[in-house]
């Protein structure tokens, strides 16, 4: 074998195997700092908030085709621990009965008003003429599927009023939809991945996105840049973005519960992974030239990381390729290279993975309790969710290079799982 050939499959195997390692040591680094300088002794419910005054909220719900799902989301928003807000369900040309259901609760909550689009146009649109036609200056947006807790607004309001530079708060998404292996695995994949990374990157810099299921707002800072683009296929990850370009602050606040449904089901999970990572890739397509100028240097580091992450997912695929072929070549045999099967190598990372579950479980179990009982799932996840994301990612690359500029980004209804 020449001696190149063999010295990048080296370096490939070191990169394959060390960088998910050290990356699960920085979140969970990262996200521990942020619990005992947040987190730890505050109180969980509405008597820890101190805020010297409650502004007015607009609540956002756009919808499409969630007939089955808005009581519960409309009874949940109305139920807010918060003394002054309105509700704004926006229904984006729904074909079920949509339309008709929100009129029939508009005419039994009085803080709920709707405004009516003819056409499916997309999330993007809907939220623009939500905020439109709101009347404060603060918004919370919600999907027309999840249940927001009682006193998430309190919780999110209290960034804008501390900061003038607040320009969003991301909320904590917890998965209700848990009847499935899939469904469980998720539970542990939003406290471990998601609300452990967001904490870390609070702690080293900038938040990556906002969560577009649960968000608060500040409209004068949307107003400046342009609110959500309607043709971005993530809205959420793309007005991340545009608020960081702006010089505007994201938060992260993990009592701001909203209870959400999932896919459970591989067709379901596969859609919606792909859709995130074409949503990553287009950002950074989008606005690389404003990511590297030199003014926004603190987004750099985010910038790399994403970068090495995407440089990753081609390197495992290129070995998970390799490693049959080296089975079948004679002169190759005996090489050492990536294999499907585990090794000690493979059996750290999933004892690394493991450690990180039990750590965001931890910091998480003040939130939601009994989440110790799903710990023995999560030894599926690097087999399941890795792969995906993975391979998502790989997919999602071309798809976005490929896709032209400027095509509205409409609903499509996602897999919501098995209902509990």
């Amino acid at each position: 074998m020449d001696s190149w050939f063999s010295t990048y499959l080296n370096w490939a195997l070191v990169f394959a195997y060390a960088y998910p390692l050290f990356m699960a040591y920085v979140w969970m680094v990262g996200g521990l700092q942020y619990f005992f300088k947040w987190e730890r002794g505050q109180s969980t419910g509405a008597d820890a908030l101190k805020l010297p005054d409650f502004p007015p909220v607009s609540i956002l719900v756009p919808c499409h085709n969630e007939g089955d799902n808005l009581r519960e989301t409309i009874a949940a928003l109305d139920r807010q621990n918060y003394p002054d807000f309105e509700i704004v369900a926006i229904n984006d040309g729904s074909s079920d009965n949509t339309a008709e259901l929100l009129d029939e609760l508009g005419r039994h909550y009085s803080r709920l008003r709707v405004v009516h689009l003819a056409e499916n146009q997309g999330k993007a649109m809907a939220l623009r003429m939500g905020a439109m036609a709101s009347r404060n200056e603060f918004l919370i947006c919600v999907d027309g599927d999840a249940l927001l807790d009682a006193d998430a607004t309190a919780w999110i309001i209290k960034h804008f009023v501390g900061s003038c530079r607040v320009g969003a708060v991301t909320g904590n998404p917890r998965v209700r939809t848990r009847s499935t292996l899939l469904g469980k695995i998720q539970v542990g994949e939003f406290s471990s991945i998601i609300g452990l990374i967001k904490r870390a990157q609070r702690i080293y810099g900038r938040v990556f996105t906002i969560s577009g299921v649960v968000a608060g707002f500040r409209k004068s800072a949307l107003l400046e840049v342009g609110y959500w683009s309607t043709d971005a296929i993530t809205e959420d990850i793309d007005v991340s973005w545009k608020l960081h370009l702006a010089g505007w602050d994201i938060r992260f606040e993990p009592n701001a519960l909203c209870w959400i449904l999932m896919p459970e089901t591989l067709k379901g999970l596969w859609s919606q992974r792909l859709r995130w990572a074409r949503g990553g890739v287009e950002v950074f397509t989008r606005y690389l030239p404003k990511i590297l100028h030199f003014r926004q240097r603190r987004l750099w580091l985010l910038f790399a990381e994403y970068l090495v992450s995407v440089l990753w997912a081609y390197t495992i695929l290129f070995l998970i390729l390799l490693w049959p072929v080296m089975q079948l070549i004679p002169q190759m045999e005996g090489t050492t290279t990536f294999s499907v099967l585990p090794g000690s190598a493979g059996l750290l990372l999933g004892l690394t993975c493991l450690v990180q579950f039990a750590v965001s479980f931890y910091i998480d179990g003040r939130y939601e309790k009994g989440l110790g009982r799903l710990y023995y799932w999560m030894i599926w996840y690097p087999l399941v969710y890795w792969l995906i994301n993975l391979l998502t990612l790989v997919v999602a690359v071309p798809k976005v290079l490929l896709r032209p500029r400027g095509k509205r980004a409409t609903w499509v209804s996602p897999d919501r799982g098995v209902r509990p």
